[in-house]
């Protein structure tokens, strides 16, 4: 079982991933739960289909009976009319401001609830079991929210858990499609961070099909990026900005795709190539090496269509709107090398001309 302790000035929380972790309900979080008057869990339908049986037994052995509400999987849960209901069903079921919820499913159920958590009766306490290897990055460093046709994560808050517990046995059960939408967080993670393990990820054979060993150690991995980012900058003031590289241009490319179709992964992955071409202009990215990034991620299965099926106005409406933007300005994270990031303002008119150069890069990769 792996750990990590993230630290903040006015907190701290720990991190386990492993097979085991749920065993912790009887030891080191007894007290927590034992703590609370209610204890929820906001499942997502999917994961709970596959292995809710798994949390609530591990509960029960710890002496709680949880009471749980079921929400619809992925991004189609982060909605307001999902976020009420929720909140109307703590209130129904009795829940205080010394209740406790807990998260199980994806990243998408874990804002979700981390949000519904910040915001009933002023904030409660709650605990992340991420079921997918994408929620590794958004059950840790606090960011909770939901989402709004006009953009993605627009509604939220920062609300650190108690604790983020991930089962990794539970990650053997997920589609490829999600595999992918998780391993590209993680490599996001390598690439602001260190050059060397970004190569090493780029040559990994097995990235798209990771055993459950290498999977808990790489994880590991960029969550102490993420943590170390987080406990410098809690609330997005600086460096923590460097955790939405390829993000700008990725929820853009969501959002046209109506927040599911793609999964988050799978549009970051374009966000990130966007953003290596902005890299060439104002870092030192060799083209090279973002074409490198383009054959890796269509070896291991992205897809670059929406590219190609829509027009740069489209994506544009969406970029104006991103809470990263400001007075007709887009705010970029760029790599000035690669574990070297920063950000830039990017007018308009120079993101078409990049979104033209990736266009042109992704058809002569197909052609090839």
């Amino acid at each position: 079982m792996g750990k990590l302790t993230v630290q903040l000035p006015d907190a701290h929380y720990d991190v386990h991933i492993g097979e085991h972790v749920y065993d912790l309900f009887l030891s080191d979080y007894n007290s927590l739960l034992q703590s609370a008057d209610r204890v929820g869990i906001i499942a997502d339908e999917q994961a709970a289909h596959l292995h809710l049986p798994v949390l609530i037994d591990a509960l029960r052995k710890a002496g709680v009976v949880p009471i749980v509400k079921l929400v619809p999987p992925g991004e189609k849960c982060k909605t307001g009319e999902v976020y009420f209901e929720c909140q109307s069903y703590l209130v129904q079921e009795n829940f205080t401001r010394n209740s406790l919820l807990i998260a199980f499913g994806g990243g998408a159920c874990g804002d979700l609830t981390g949000f519904v958590a910040a915001t009933y009766m002023r904030g409660i306490r709650f605990v992340q079991c991420p079921t997918t290897i994408l929620a590794h990055d958004s059950a840790v460093g606090g960011k909770t929210a939901i989402n709004l046709p006009e953009g993605k994560n627009m509604v939220g808050s920062f609300h650190q858990p108690s604790a983020v517990l991930m089962n990794t046995k539970l990650l053997s059960t997920l589609p490829p499609r999600e595999v992918r939408s998780g391993m590209a967080e993680l490599i996001k993670h390598a690439f602001i961070s260190d050059a060397r393990w970004a190569e090493l990820l780029l040559a990994e054979e097995n990235f798209s099909n990771p055993t459950e060993e290498w999977l808990c150690a790489e994880l590991l991995k960029g969550i102490q990026v993420k943590a170390n980012i987080v406990a410098e900058d809690e609330f997005e003031h600086s460096t923590r900005k460097f955790l939405n590289f390829g993000h700008t241009f990725g929820h853009s490319v969501e959002a046209v795709y109506s927040f599911g179709k793609l999964s988050h992964g799978e549009c970051i992955m374009i966000g990130m190539a966007f953003s290596f071409i902005l890299s060439e202009r104002h870092g030192k990215i060799e083209s090279s090496f973002t074409n490198r990034v383009i054959q890796f991620a269509r070896k291991n299965g992205y897809t670059f269509t929406p590219i190609l099926e829509h027009s740069f106005t489209r994506f544009l409406k969406f970029m104006e709107t991103d809470k990263k933007a400001s007075f007709g300005e887009m705010n970029f994270v760029m790599l000035e090398k690669l574990g070297t990031p920063f950000v830039k303002k990017v007018t308009a008119k120079e993101c078409e001309q990049v979104f033209l150069e990736l266009q042109n890069r992704i058809e002569k990769e197909e052609r090839s």
